[in-house]
């Protein structure tokens, strides 16, 4: 155990270093940019590492093992984020250890989220993911990483500033892997940037923006991510799961 922290201490340096060294080059204050460490597959003893650490953020995006987990970490304080696709069958266990669901792609899961969110009587933070490998769509689900085409953030976002105990928090991203910005993730973070601009519009604090993950950190943080999504530059190359 006492290894692994020093190997958890030793990353988190390296990507804190990082993430300095991008804000300096961005003008911007490293205040502005929120880690959040991403530890799916990794056991709920390197969660609890991590907070001893100072981590403050984490992030799953399997609803089976992140439930487990987050009541296994039950006390610490940390902000749980939900990054993966959400099954809407998943949402009630989901509603009950979140904090932010950043993977908000259809009103059907809108529905969901409200539901459970009221159920429980909780507040989720809901960021919508925009698929940027499509510029133009009907506003559905993109296949592969999932996410709503920029045309189509406008309705979601409607829709989920209107719904009971959800709150509009901004938008979110992967860098695409076919479409226009494939191979060019600052190019698809700019854009991003453009669609949260226009979202500010529907929900004032909608104010986040998550993109860029271990391999591309630096272009998020240039074009303006308020968090940055680090998985396997903090917990080292994730297990096979099962």
């Amino acid at each position: 155990m006492r290894e692994r922290a020093a190997e958890l201490a030793a990353n988190l340096a390296r990507v804190e270093e990082r993430l300095k060294r991008a804000c300096a080059a961005a003008g911007r204050d490293r205040a502005e940019v929120t880690l959040v460490v991403v530890t799916k597959t990794h056991p709920a003893e390197d969660v609890r590492l991590l907070a001893e650490l100072g981590v403050r953020h984490v992030a799953e995006n399997r609803e089976q093992e992140a439930a487990p987990k987050a009541a296994a970490c039950a006390g610490l304080p940390l902000t749980w984020h939900f990054v993966g696709q959400l099954q809407t069958n998943k949402v009630r266990s989901v509603a009950e250890f979140c904090d932010y669901v950043h993977s908000v792609d259809r009103p059907r899961l809108v529905s969901a989220l409200s539901a459970a969110a009221v159920r429980r009587g909780r507040e989720l933070g809901c960021l919508l993911q925009v698929a940027l490998d499509r510029e133009v769509g009907e506003g559905a689900a993109a296949a592969g990483r999932g996410g709503v085409a920029p045309d189509g953030v406008p309705a979601l976002a409607d829709a989920v500033a209107a719904a009971p105990g959800l709150a509009l928090s901004g938008v979110m991203t992967v860098a695409p892997l076919s479409g226009p910005y494939a191979g060019n993730p600052r190019a698809a973070f700019d854009r991003l940037m453009e669609v949260s601009s226009g979202l500010r519009g529907v929900g004032g604090a909608a104010t986040m923006v998550s993109a860029g993950m271990s391999s591309d950190l630096e272009e998020a943080v240039a074009a303006g991510a308020t968090h940055v999504r680090v998985g396997t530059a903090v917990l080292g190359v994730r297990p096979r799961l099962g």
